[in-house]
């Protein structure tokens, strides 16, 4: 029996990272195993017992220690959402100062699919710098959902990985 392919959701500490579980059933429903890296900031905002209960897995968010198994198998693709305009441009410039970030940065070298739904203000997109890094993705093969102020998608990202 084939085992199912396993998605990363990475989740950032944006207001509507509460509503991860949406997402993670939409990728369920669709076959995937699914495993959440969370940046540190965005645990604060996430029921992380709900959450390891939705998918069998513990959340990642800090390094784990040499000699500690894997909690997670290999991902065969990623999915960033809710994705901030400060992981963004730390994750284009290849800082990799957190797991997930970690994570995003090696995602490049694993040859896997990669797809973002941006969730940030309006004035935070109008920066220069933001529209550098969605371009500097892009060219690394990261498909990146339209950013819509005022409203947010939990499956675009998803659908990205169908495309």
């Amino acid at each position: 029996m084939a085992e199912k392919p396993v998605l990363y959701v990475v989740v950032c500490a944006a207001g509507v990272v509460g509503g991860v579980g949406e997402l993670i059933t939409a990728a369920q429903r669709q076959g995937w195993d699914v495993g959440v890296v969370a940046t540190p900031n965005a645990m604060a905002f996430i029921d992380a017992e709900a959450i390891t209960a939705q998918t069998g897995y513990p959340i990642r968010s800090a390094w784990r220690r040499s000699g500690e198994p894997r909690p997670l198998p290999d991902p065969d693709a990623i999915v960033v959402s809710p994705a901030t305009f400060n992981s963004i441009n730390k994750w284009a410039l290849g800082i990799s100062d957190t797991l997930a970030l970690g994570i995003l940065c090696e995602s490049y070298g694993w040859g896997i699919p990669v797809a973002v739904q941006p969730c940030l203000s309006a004035a935070q997109a109008a920066h220069p710098a933001y529209e550098e890094s969605l371009a500097k993705l892009r060219r690394t093969g990261v498909r990146i959902a339209d950013f819509v102020p005022g409203s947010y998608s939990w499956t675009r990202a998803l659908e990205l990985l169908r495309d």
